[in-house]
């Protein structure tokens, strides 16, 4: 038995809890320790790449669920680790003036915590998917669950905005408590009783951990993918932990303000994979390649346009976020199928392992991108004015975007149909 449609909506419900606590951590908490406790940006970036460099350990979670099974405890106890570790860390945003040196080690644990849950759950959410739906459902299913995750970030952040206008510690952490346990709550109903219901293929006789990650590393496919995955992401995720500051030093935003800026890029992201969800798989319209392409091209010009932006002191920064996150939309979505069917495909039963592997490379990247962006900046800011150390460092994500862009011409397969015959060496995994 497979996966109903039901079913995958339910675990797509898990995806947006996931989105929703980790977009805390990345946009609310990084401004307050940026703008309101006056910190380098380095110290939120230090902070963010901790969590991402801890989930190197992606690789085993996904071995694990491979050959021990019991993926329900996985999902759900790595929820409740992720959750615990986001209020910590909420926490000691509130400690770090009075206490300082106690609020920052807190912050470090608790963004430790947070690196663990997110591989424990999230490995194992997408093991389960890749193993337990049906071949001609997986494209379908990983734009659902990728779908309802930026739902989750988008409401989360202009929800969570909204409340914080008049921002006080008390009111911080009782919002983030609220969105921590919901999270917890929602996971646990969410997924309870799917994976016994269905038929999820182990390794009969499965091979050491070490020896099954290097037969994944052998194959061609992975391998290239696995590369992309890195670079493409470093791309992706300079901006994470320096639009927030950006639109508070240089444009005056507040923290609610800033904080609904996130919620509406990550609507651009939504919008952006609805459209190209619809217009290549059910219109037809376009190659896998011509996606990607546009969408890393599109990027570039909006990053090139943010940073214009204040240098001319426009105030179009909200809809000129929302088009980034759009065409980061189209350039995640033309990816998403294709996970999902290249993790189905080499050696069998390795599902799991093959989706940690592409998702530490990932994390690391995303943690290498936000803290790259982040001291750039500090260091810029040295001898530059706030303005102009932020426009070099969005320009020079938008150089790596063109640079992406290149690299997708000469890796992915483009046929005629709109649809690649063979699993592109490129993907874009959301969380």
């Amino acid at each position: 038995m497979k996966l109903s449609w039901l079913q995958i909506i339910r675990l797509g419900l898990v995806q947006m809890c996931l989105g929703a606590v980790v977009v805390l951590t990345t946009s609310t908490l990084n401004r307050l320790m940026v703008v309101e406790l006056a910190l380098p940006a380095l110290v939120p970036g230090l902070l963010v790449a901790l969590h991402y460099g801890i989930q190197i350990t992606r690789p085993n979670w996904g071995f694990r669920s491979d050959t021990r099974g019991n993926r329900t405890l996985f999902i759900i106890g790595g929820m409740a680790a992720l959750a615990a570790g986001a209020f910590l860390a909420a926490v000691g945003v509130v400690m770090i003036p009075a206490q300082p040196v106690a609020g920052l080690a807190l912050s470090v644990a608790a963004y430790a915590l947070i690196g663990v849950g997110v591989g424990a759950s999230g490995t194992s959410l997408l093991a389960l998917l890749a193993t337990a739906t049906a071949p001609q459902r997986r494209a379908a299913a990983a734009t659902i669950t990728w779908l309802m995750m930026i739902f989750g970030i988008a409401v989360t952040a202009g929800t969570v905005g909204h409340f914080l206008k008049d921002y006080t510690p008390g009111l911080l952490l009782e919002i983030v408590g609220i969105v921590t346990l919901g999270a917890v709550l929602l996971t646990t109903l969410a997924v309870w009783g799917i994976e016994a219901q269905v038929i999820a293929e182990r390794e009969a006789d499965p091979a050491p951990f070490r020896e099954g990650l290097a037969q994944i590393w052998a194959e061609p496919q992975s391998r290239a993918f696995t590369l992309f995955v890195f670079l493409s992401m470093t791309a992706y995720f300079m901006q994470e932990l320096i639009l927030e500051p950006y639109a508070g030093l240089v444009f005056g935003f507040g923290v609610g303000q800033s904080t609904q800026l996130s919620g509406a890029q990550n609507g651009g992201v939504f919008l952006g994979m609805l459209a190209v969800g619809i217009a290549a798989t059910g219109l037809r319209i376009g190659t896998l390649r011509q996606w990607v392409v546009a969408g890393c091209l599109g990027s570039a010009v909006a990053l090139a346009g943010i940073a214009m932006l204040g240098q001319i002191g426009l105030g179009l920064l909200v809809p000129a976020v929302i088009a980034l996150g759009f065409f980061n939309g189209m350039f995640a979505v033309a990816a998403i199928g294709s996970m999902m069917a290249l993790a189905g495909q080499g050696r069998g039963a390795r599902e799991g392992t093959r989706m940690g592997l592409w998702g530490a490379a990932q994390a690391l990247a995303a943690g290498f991108g936000g803290l790259l962006g982040a001291a750039s900046v500090d260091l810029f800011r040295l001898w530059l004015p706030a303005t102009s150390a932020f426009g070099l460092v969005f320009l020079a994500e938008a150089a790596l975007f063109m640079i992406a862009a290149l690299i997708a011409l000469r890796v992915i397969e483009a046929t005629k149909g709109g649809r690649d015959t063979r699993p592109p060496a490129i993907a874009i995994p959301g969380e």
